[in-house]
């Protein structure tokens, strides 16, 4: 089939775009949020073609994958088809509701271009917390490339994983981040970490100058692999792709006990808790212990192999699409 989608999430869109459809992805000529393309720091297959957007009319598109509100006026706008009446569409939610989950009503049920649309949860916690009206929803966790058990765990330090951690603050959890670096050896990974070096001293945490690191993806599992754990700091968020590449690493993870980190993290595999201290102490006793850190990571990669795999992602995603398609 020819599906369309934007590139909106590089990681999940990575996985997506590894199955055997043809991929159109709008592109506009500042690459902005509305036409990136094909990534950049990504090694996409052929198959995942770039279109400008002022040109989708051209193509004849099977199925369309929505994954913002707004999408739907793009396709209208730039095809003049309506999603799910003149072509085939899913909606496709990544996200946790931003407000109260009690009274967070899904785009499906407030927006008359989107009535009507199936709606594909990446978490069991996003499918409970959204309230979708009458619309059909299903969960399709997610998959990820297996990077290979790259782990060997040498340098006795804390490992995290966030993009903008100043923006983001509480709720990515950067204010845990410090608080953690105030007792164990950290490094951060993301993009905007450097802004995080420079207001640390602010916070009273010590200087992570020299600890933060922008990397290309190619090249971030490997650094991610050398650290002895692997800390998930997120207050809020579906289900961060970051932890199940750490876990797929072979990475020792300690996580808050949120949205669906319960899920992910089997007990064997490392600490899933909301007791700040309990965290602290784990990663202490991992510095120390890197045969117990290692016995842990390698059953965390197991169960992620077993979960969170890209077959059974593909897989899943094939089933959905011909539905909808039909």
């Amino acid at each position: 089939m020819k599906v369309l989608l934007w590139h909106v999430h590089g990681s999940w869109t990575t996985s997506f775009v590894s199955g055997s459809h043809e991929y159109v992805l709008p592109v506009v000529a500042d690459r902005g949020p509305d036409g990136r393309g094909r990534a950049r720091t990504w090694d996409w297959p052929a198959a995942a073609r770039e279109v400008p957007l002022e040109r989708l009319g051209e193509e004849e598109i099977d199925v369309v994958v929505l994954q913002r509100p707004h999408e739907a006026q793009l396709l209208a706008r730039h095809t003049g088809l309506r999603a799910g009446q003149d072509v085939p569409a899913v909606y496709l939610e990544h996200n946790a509701p931003t407000e109260h989950a009690v009274r967070s009503v899904h785009p499906v049920v407030q927006d008359s271009a989107l009535a009507g649309l199936p709606v594909v949860h990446v978490t069991r916690f996003n499918a409970m917390a959204w309230d979708c009206g009458e619309a059909r929803t299903v969960v399709v966790d997610h998959g990820i490339p297996d990077p290979g058990p790259l782990y060997t765990g040498d340098d006795p330090s804390v490992a995290v994983v966030v993009n903008e951690p100043v923006r983001r603050w509480r709720v990515a959890g950067t204010d845990l981040v410090l608080d953690l670096a105030r007792h164990a050896p950290l490094h951060v990974y993301g993009m905007g970490t450097d802004q995080l070096a420079e207001v640390a001293a602010e916070h009273g945490a010590p200087s992570l100058v020299g600890a933060v690191h922008d990397l290309p993806q190619h090249e971030l599992h490997g650094a991610m692999a050398r650290h002895r754990c692997y800390f998930h700091p997120y207050r809020w968020t579906s289900l961060g792709l970051s932890l199940l590449e750490a876990m797929t690493l072979g990475m020792p993870v300690l996580a808050l006990s949120t949205t669906e980190a319960p899920a992910a993290v089997p007990a064997e595999a490392g600490v899933v808790s909301n007791d700040l201290d309990l965290l602290r102490r784990t990663a202490l006793r991992w510095l120390a212990d890197p045969q117990e850190a290692r016995d842990r990571g390698l059953a965390g990669r197991a169960h992620a192999l077993a979960h969170y795999g890209l077959e059974r992602f593909l897989t899943d995603w094939d089933l959905i699409l011909k539905e909808v398609a039909r």
